[in-house]
């Protein structure tokens, strides 16, 4: 068994595929310097993310695969579920192996594990680009904490540019520690320590707009007129919006 560890991007995890070919590697195992566990035996192979092996797999595997298929393998990498390389490795293994189309094949565990993965990482996506709310600091920035399931930030970049064009925004997901900064021209990656409490409303007071509770008062308003006692429905409701994503929509807040 051969440990390959990489840096965890999703170019790193293609090196590391094209490495586990280039060096006839036997029983890899790839995974990340923190999830590396030493009592694996063998040499460990370090992959260093390289640009034009991950192209040359990417080429590969565009010839063998549809558009839909591609996608799924990069959604799987983001839900960055324990062993999620391994199972894109064998995927990869098997799609190449082959000259019949293997994507709809979920007789087969890792088709299935990938379809499966994917579409949760999809249904997160979809859910974020829905509960992201936005607030008003007093230097013009809107900015929004999330908590997701998955690593969903590089999916939802395109909906939020769109739709947000005219306005200076920040999305940072507090569990990974990076964000997604807009700054009317483009998205940029951004790494920082936030360490607002998001449930003391002193602290949020010595950064918000002065129109910022107005805005809230208003939303919770809103919300509750449109909120019909009689059709109320909690295990539907908690089913379309889990409790988990409450702590971070104004609404929820009391």
């Amino acid at each position: 068994m051969i440990p390959l560890v990489y840096d965890g991007s999703f170019e790193g995890l293609l090196t590391a595929i094209f490495e586990v070919y280039e060096y006839k590697l036997a029983d890899p195992v790839i995974t990340t310097a923190e999830r590396l566990n030493n009592s694996l035996f063998g040499t460990t192979h370090i992959t260093h993310a390289d640009h034009a092996k991950a192209e040359r797999v990417l080429k590969k595997l565009k010839e063998k695969l549809s558009r839909g298929a591609l996608a799924q393998i990069y959604h799987a990498h983001l839900s960055e579920i324990d062993g999620i390389e391994n199972y894109i490795l064998r995927y990869i293994q098997y799609a190449l192996s082959t000259n019949t189309a293997i994507e709809n094949n979920f007789a087969h565990p890792d088709v299935l594990m990938l379809r499966q993965t994917s579409q949760k990482v999809r249904r997160e996506k979809h859910r974020m680009e829905a509960f992201v709310r936005f607030q008003l600091t007093k230097d013009g920035l809107y900015y929004a904490l999330i908590q997701p399931d998955f690593n969903v930030l590089p999916l939802i970049s395109k909906h939020f540019k769109d739709r947000y064009a005219d306005q200076r925004w920040l999305i940072y997901d507090t569990h990974r520690k990076y964000g997604l900064f807009y700054d009317l021209e483009q998205v940029t990656e951004v790494k920082m320590e936030f360490d607002l409490d998001t449930q003391n409303n002193n602290q949020l007071f010595t950064i918000h707009d002065e129109k910022e509770d107005l805005y809230q008062t208003l939303w919770h308003q809103y919300f509750s007129s449109v909120n019909i006692a009689a059709r109320r429905n909690m295990k539907l409701h908690i089913k379309h919006m889990p409790k988990r994503y409450w702590k971070n929509l104004v609404e929820k807040k009391k």
